[in-house]
């Protein structure tokens, strides 16, 4: 199905290679509501899609509100993430634009359960991957962050601000800190109540790359709420690097 795209992206954090597929982009700085809004309504858009990624410690500098923005930051309760975007997609709603689940276009995209790769986990692997995901599910309900970094039956590094790349090399480098080579079990989940217009947990190539760099072992990731990109040579590469991945039901690992 072929379908028209009006296409916006965000000043200094779109790539601009999305030109090569979305024809002419739009840029508007990062924080500004009323433009864009504009932009879709005089396109006669009434459905879009969220995708990409804005680190959420942009909060700390590099935004340039408008004053709806600045509004709508004031009404706030507070500053996580969901908070923000399910205040963004409102706006968008006002002005008769329906934000659509990002995974839309990509349901091919989402992992499935079981194994994905040709090493499965060890039986500590599975272990870690346990611990990891009862604690990846609390910090995500909390909206903190949604990966946990577990090594040897202890939860090293929790997601935040950072994302996931930095907790990795994070835990890598307490492991380091002691004398030990890192061997390391990353559990990413989808929040609880998953609002499936934003914030979907991906992964893609660069995660295989932080992977061997932090000394990631294994990978357990949640089933039909987790994209990933390049997906078969995703999987090529992993089976290439030794890494045993996992696609976990919402309820998580069965207990042995």
């Amino acid at each position: 199905m072929d379908v028209p795209v009006v296409a916006l992206g965000i000043k200094d954090v779109t790539d601009p290679a999305l030109e090569g597929l979305a024809g002419k982009v739009q840029y508007f700085p990062l924080g500004q509501l009323s433009k864009p809004i504009a932009a879709l309504k005089a396109a006669g858009v009434r459905r879009a899609v969220m995708v990409g990624k804005v680190q959420h410690v942009s909060l700390f500098g590099g935004v340039m509100p408008d004053l709806r923005a600045i509004k709508v930051m004031a009404s706030l309760k507070d500053k996580r993430t969901d908070t923000i975007l399910r205040a963004v997609a409102d706006e968008f709603a006002k002005d008769g634009i329906e934000l659509l689940s990002s995974a839309t276009f990509l349901s091919h995209l989402l992992v499935p359960e079981g194994p994905l790769t040709r090493r499965r986990p060890s039986p500590a692997e599975l272990a870690d991957m346990r611990l990891g995901w009862a604690a990846a599910k609390a910090v995500a309900g909390f909206d903190i962050g949604q990966t946990v970094v577990v090594g040897q039956g202890a939860v090293v590094a929790v997601e935040a601000m950072e994302g996931t790349d930095a907790a990795m090399l994070r835990a890598r480098d307490l492991a380091r800190s002691h004398g030990q080579e890192a061997v390391l079990t990353v559990v990413k989940v989808a929040k609880p109540r998953q609002d499936l217009r934003f914030d979907i947990p991906v992964l893609g190539l660069d995660t295989l790359q932080v992977c061997a760099e932090a000394g990631v072992r294994a990978l357990a990731v949640e089933a039909r709420a987790t994209i990933i990109f390049d997906k078969d040579e995703f999987l090529r590469q992993a089976d290439g690097q030794g890494l045993a991945i996992l696609g976990v039901p919402a309820g998580g690992l069965e207990p042995t």
